[in-house]
């Protein structure tokens, strides 16, 4: 138990410094090792561990579905992804904030990063907004809180790590539990940014006809297509997730390259190299974080809060009430790969114990530590829609407070109702 009171003290000193969080994490899980043995064999155990963390055939979909998230947002998803949803949905009041929500969700999920959806769809959705009179900092938050609920749909990075921290939970499964979620989220952000433009008097788009409206829709059938094509053959099984993700990175290939002609071959180099450095600090957070949750798991840690969960109460809901605002908390200082691999194995053994699914609790568990992308003082995905709208990250706290009471919403009706993550799976046998 010492050791881990050392690696949790370490880890917040360093993270209170400023040390980057994959470095704060793999240097607080040394300094627990070197607690207990010399420092030579402490950094041979660390290095063996972490390279243990990375040795999964499911790990590999990860880099495939970055890839493929960077082909589509050169090769032009994003602005056919935006002309559907005006044409949708761009007549209502708040027309272009509704549109937001429904392109950066779109996006978010096709390309599994929250970052992503937000750099891409607020470049176009920003400076339209505010050509049409909505403010910055309400333009940059409605992108910014509506990309996290990307991660909830499939296909997604963070549900595959949810999966390799559990145990081997199914993708399959995962992928169908997040649409309920996912859908509820983005219709409690739809809601608010509705009830804000109305009070604010933000101006409405002009209604298009049937055939105006089929003529932006139909460019975006193909990348939406890709949805359907990668999570229906993980439920049929006709390819694995890293099957998958492969498939996924071909297919954002054609797309650019032949369909939209937005990317030529000589675009491809610069998309894998930042690909290469997304999947870079991924996969070292990865690392790290599985280091840190052995060694959590060595010093009894675990076990020790688990008991200690399980006997404050025996109410279910209470229970996740009260995890649910470990998890907010925890969610604002640390980015959401290492959360899930570090408090998965904390958590999850006290959710079986209520009686509640892995499946279930993972949705619980992704949402509440998305909505901590979004809020400060870590919030990666804030401070990334603050540079694209160019506004201050202080001047969006305001106007995300709807949104983020909307979020809250979402996350008490995806705790409370386990049938919102679980009948997908259940209807096609991937759960029992």
């Amino acid at each position: 138990m010492t050791t881990g009171l050392i690696l949790v003290f370490v880890f917040f000193l360093l993270v209170a410094l400023n040390v980057p969080i994959g470095f704060a994490i793999g240097l607080a899980t040394l300094a627990a090792l070197g607690s207990i043995m010399p420092l030579d064999p402490a950094t041979t155990t660390l290095a063996q561990r972490m390279v243990a963390g990375l040795d999964s055939f499911t790990l590999l979909a990860i880099p495939f579905f970055i890839l493929s998230g960077y082909l589509m947002g050169a090769g032009g998803v994003a602005s056919r992804l935006i002309n559907a949803a005006k044409g949708l949905i761009g007549a209502l009041p708040g027309g272009l904030a509704v549109v937001s929500i429904i392109s950066s969700m779109l996006f978010g999920s096709v390309s599994g990063s929250a970052v992503a959806a937000t750099s891409a769809i607020g470049s176009f959705m920003v400076p339209a907004m505010k050509k049409e009179g909505y403010d910055a900092p309400f333009a940059a938050s409605v992108t910014t809180s509506a990309s996290i609920v990307g991660l909830l749909i499939p296909p997604s990075n963070v549900m595959i790590v949810y999966a390799v921290a559990a145990g081997g939970v199914s993708i399959g499964a995962l992928f169908l539990a997040g649409y309920g979620p996912g859908i509820v989220a983005g219709l409690a952000l739809i809601i608010a940014a509705i009830l804000v433009a109305r009070k604010a008097g933000y101006p409405v788009s002009d209604r298009l006809s049937i055939r105006e409206s089929l003529r932006t829709i139909i460019p975006a059938i193909p990348s939406i297509a890709m949805l359907v094509i990668v999570v229906g053959g993980i439920v049929s099984g006709l390819f694995t997730a890293t099957e998958a993700s492969a498939f996924a990175v071909i297919y954002s290939l054609l797309l650019g390259i032949y369909l939209h002609r937005e990317m030529g071959w000589k675009d491809l180099p610069g998309v894998i190299i930042k690909s290469a450095e997304t999947t870079g600090i991924v996969l070292f957070l990865i690392a790290a974080s599985t280091g840190m949750a052995w060694m959590l798991a060595y010093s009894g840690m675990p076990g020790a809060i688990a008991e200690g969960l399980l006997t404050i109460s025996d109410n279910p809901l209470l229970l996740l009430l009260l995890i649910n605002v470990i998890l907010l908390i925890i969610g604002a200082f640390l980015d959401i790969t290492p959360a899930i691999l570090i408090f998965t194995p904390i958590l999850l053994p006290v959710a079986v114990a209520l009686g509640i699914s892995p499946v279930h609790f993972g949705m619980i568990l992704i949402l509440n530590l998305s909505i901590g992308l979004c809020t400060p003082p870590v919030g990666t995905v804030l401070f990334v829609g603050a540079a694209v709208g160019q506004t201050k990250v202080a001047s969006m706290i305001k106007p995300m407070i709807p949104l983020y009471l909307a979020m809250l919403a979402a996350l008490a009706l995806t705790t409370a109702i386990p049938q919102l993550s679980e009948a997908l799976p259940r209807f096609f046998g991937m759960m029992e």
